[in-house]
């Protein structure tokens, strides 16, 4: 039987007991960590580079001004970062559905504060719009950009991570799956033992 318990704030952090043949383990999950909240941005970070690069490259190839070019890569940073966390919470066995709920909700306000801080700096940084893919400017531009954009969400992903916001809604999917296979390994356990147990008795 799987049991559940909590340490301090619900939201913060959780202590899942489940059975396993070597009897009960502990799954903690501390939802307020930095260590969550870093692997939370890098999730989103590689969504907005993916899409930040190939949108500039994109909006070169194809000539576009600088209004043009920054929509665009926002855009694709935005699918590209709800498509890592959707094909994730696909291959846990999540339905459609869920998974794109799950990705909204976990991704919207990261990638936003993200694309902002980003694209704030390029602009800032005299030339950088100008630049082409071929020179250093360009790729100096974008990362630092990237950077300091990872920088400033991070804290932002802790606090919501904290409230059960953001990342923790991609957490709470993964914890209750886990919670799904332990009670289900538990049931299969307690069968193999109840049929031992007859046969036994004959």
């Amino acid at each position: 039987m799987q049991q559940v318990a909590s340490l301090g704030n619900d939201n913060v952090s959780r202590t899942t007991l489940h059975y396993t043949p070597r009897g009960y383990s502990v799954l903690f999950m501390n939802l307020g960590s930095w260590r969550t909240a870093i692997s939370a941005t890098l999730h989103c970070l590689t969504g907005c580079a993916i899409g930040e690069v190939l949108g500039m490259v994109l909006a070169t190839w194809w000539g576009w001004g600088d209004v043009a070019s920054i929509l665009l890569a926002v855009a694709l940073a935005f699918f590209f970062g709800y498509l890592l966390t959707f094909v994730g919470v696909r291959r846990s066995g999540a339905d459609v559905a869920t998974a794109v709920r799950t990705a909204i909700a976990a991704d919207t306000v990261s990638i936003l504060v993200m694309e902002l801080v980003d694209n704030a700096f390029i602009l800032a940084v005299p030339g950088a719009m100008e630049a082409m893919l071929t020179d250093a400017l360009f790729w100096v531009s974008l990362m630092a950009a990237l950077a300091i954009a990872f920088v400033v969400t991070v804290p932002v992903n802790r606090w919501m991570i904290g409230r059960g916001m953001g990342h923790a809604a991609v957490h709470h999917l993964h914890a209750g799956d886990a919670g799904h296979a332990a009670h289900a390994d538990h049931a299969a356990h307690e069968h193999d033992h109840s049929a031992h147990d007859h046969h036994g008795h004959h």
